[in-house]
């Protein structure tokens, strides 16, 4: 095959409005499918249902391997696609699901072989090790399906169609729920299984969704013959695989350690009223900034193809367009919530004291989501331009030195408690913002595209 430059999709295709909102519910989903595996075992087992989300936690640190070889293909991607290099898109494409295949393999046999020991390292003992176990070694042994559908979903949706995988997903809902509802309990003559039953419904809807999302891939988007372009191997354009992802990689795994040292520093400080309205907060707070996540990955489709195009001035315009209606909605959503946390928390709990705090702490959340809402975006727009160091090294040294040490002396020294802790984390998300801000302005990501007109 040769390398022809076929024209890149119409851009009018690429708006804003037209692809962020199916992200927004897929994201929704995907959060609800882990909630509705917790809930319908808190009905079976208080133990198991504590068991799944150990087993979670377990699973979601080994997944960022998934997410960074996804993102950096859909980069890669949508710079091709921008570039008018179809062919090239393709290569990368298939060279996105090989890797991803691979990687997911070789977790699979991990998790299968290694569930305990990695479950005993993470603090698991006793029933909740047994139980956490069993779900690990069937949901673990077959990762490969999540790692193939965080691809192909990736490949979709650079092409500008983002409805088709959030249908997807909600099919795997649904019939997630619909065996956990039948599985675990034993219904309908089926035996009942317990745990065993939501971790095979978990695999079931996994793999249904591979295969419907393959099928969608292979028939509207790329053919089968798309693999053939890995031979030669594409020693290139894996390279540039490593070059935007590892320092994703890092900056993922450097961010989920500085939580784990947070929450260290804040179970030995805060009072139990404080932890409990700290876990009422997080919950509410994902409803205020799960849209500037979906405008975030929008923006970094549209930029991709813009930079990969040479249209660097629409693509500057385009982020600061996307920063100022992620702010909007964002900081619209936190004032609402600021109007109505005395009925938002009373979901949750009828103490006094909790509701106190809490509404307190979402006051002060107000300013977290102004910086939190500002990294989401334009963090995702740099990296879209292929500019992923600066981003990286910033939150590497604002999570550092300002969360965590930030924390310690808010918190803990100066005794301010879980406000000491927000205050520490609404000044890391505002710095960071700044300089985001700063970064995108300057243009200086304009030479750090990936591929070549």
């Amino acid at each position: 095959m040769k390398n022809k430059k076929n024209k890149p999709p119409p851009e009018r295709s690429l708006t804003l409005p037209r692809l962020v909102w199916p992200m927004m519910v897929e994201t929704l989903l995907f959060m609800m499918l882990g909630m509705v595996d917790v809930l319908v075992m808190s009905r079976y087992d208080d133990l198991a249902a504590s068991s799944v989300n150990t087993a979670n936690q377990a699973l979601s640190v080994l997944t960022i391997v998934f997410t960074v070889i996804s993102g950096a293909g859909g980069i890669l991607i949508t710079q091709y696609l921008g570039a008018g290099k179809r062919q090239d898109a393709s290569r990368a494409a298939a060279l996105s699901i090989a890797l991803q295949l691979a990687a997911g393999t070789v977790i699979s046999l991990a998790l299968l072989f290694f569930s305990e020991p990695i479950l005993v390292f993470i603090g698991a003992k006793d029933t909740i090790l047994t139980y956490s176990q069993q779900y690990l070694s069937v949901v673990g042994g077959f990762m490969f399906f999540q790692s193939v559908i965080s691809s192909m979903t990736v490949i979709i949706r650079s092409h500008g169609n983002t409805k088709l995988p959030m249908f997807v997903t909600v099919g795997m809902n649904i019939l997630n729920t619909a065996l956990d509802v039948i599985l675990v309990p034993g219904l309908f003559g089926f035996p009942k299984m317990g745990i065993y039953g939501v971790a095979f419904a978990t695999v079931f809807s996994r793999a249904a969704g591979c295969i419907v999302l393959g099928i969608i891939l292979f028939r509207k988007i790329e053919k089968p013959s798309c693999f053939r372009l890995l031979k030669p191997f594409p020693k290139k354009d894996t390279a540039k695989f490593f070059k935007v992802g590892i320092p994703a990689a890092l900056e993922t795994f450097l961010y989920n350690l500085s939580q784990l040292v947070i929450t260290s520093i804040v179970l030995n400080c805060l009072t139990e009223k404080e932890l409990v309205a700290k876990t009422y907060i997080q919950m509410i707070t994902v409803l205020f900034y799960i849209f500037s996540v979906s405008i975030g990955q929008a923006s970094q489709i549209i930029i991709g193809h813009l930079v990969g195009a040479g249209k660097t001035e629409e693509a500057y315009r385009q982020g600061v367009r996307s920063h100022k209606a992620a702010l909007i909605i964002a900081l619209c959503a936190s004032a609402l919530g600021i109007l109505l946390r005395v009925p938002l928390i009373s979901i949750f709990t009828n103490d006094a004291d909790v509701i106190g705090i809490a509404s307190a702490v979402l006051i002060i959340n107000l300013v977290l989501e102004f910086g939190r809402t500002t990294n989401l975006v334009l963090i995702a727009c740099l990296r879209g331009t292929g500019d992923v160091y600066y981003p990286t090294m910033c939150a590497i040294i604002s999570n550092w030195l300002i969360s965590v040490s930030g924390t310690y002396l808010l918190a803990v020294t100066f005794g301010m408690g879980i406000y000491g802790l927000w205050i520490a984390l609404s000044l890391d998300e505002c710095v960071r913002g700044i300089l985001m801000v700063i970064r995108w302005r300057s243009g200086k990501w304009k030479n750090k595209k990936l591929v070549n007109e």
